[in-house]
């Protein structure tokens, strides 16, 4: 058993290699995103509710998530520990599409929405929430594995 593993070992690394197996990817992958639910913050029930408080996420996988404002309050989405643990490839606000290597905050002074294009790096559980309104309840969780 062990020669056969032996020979084997070599022969799988040269298919790899020519590209016989199946986890080989082409063209750019964080252009292929799966779009999360959307974070809307704030509803006609309470000015300080989250539509989500936990996205389970996967590490090397590209996301989308769309944060949307119903204007209720100013509100000041931060995730500094998440930042830090995502590869940014970019923010889409009011017609501009923003590339920057991370993210501080994303201020809401009345209705709008942005979208933020990433790719999570780092596996962990990461908090978001709304700077000053944590404890109304506005904040949740990253999950990536």
């Amino acid at each position: 058993m062990s020669s056969l593993r032996t020979l084997c070992l070599p022969v799988l690394l040269i298919l790899g290699m020519v590209g016989f197996d199946t986890s080989h990817a082409a063209g750019d992958l964080t252009r292929r995103t799966e779009a999360l639910p959307d974070l809307v913050m704030g509803s006609e029930a309470s000015d300080y509710s989250l539509s989500q408080t936990e996205y389970q996420l996967e590490t090397g996988k590209a996301y989308q998530l769309k944060i949307v404002s119903t204007g209720r309050k100013e509100y000041a989405f931060q995730a500094p520990e998440f930042a830090t643990a995502i590869y940014l490839r970019k923010v889409e606000a009011g017609g501009v599409e923003i590339k920057a290597v991370t993210l501080t905050e994303l201020e809401f002074e009345d209705v709008g929405e942005a979208e933020i294009y990433f790719v999570p790096i780092k596996p962990g559980k990461f908090r978001f929430y709304n700077k000053g309104l944590e404890g109304k309840g506005m904040q949740g969780t990253f999950v990536v594995r």
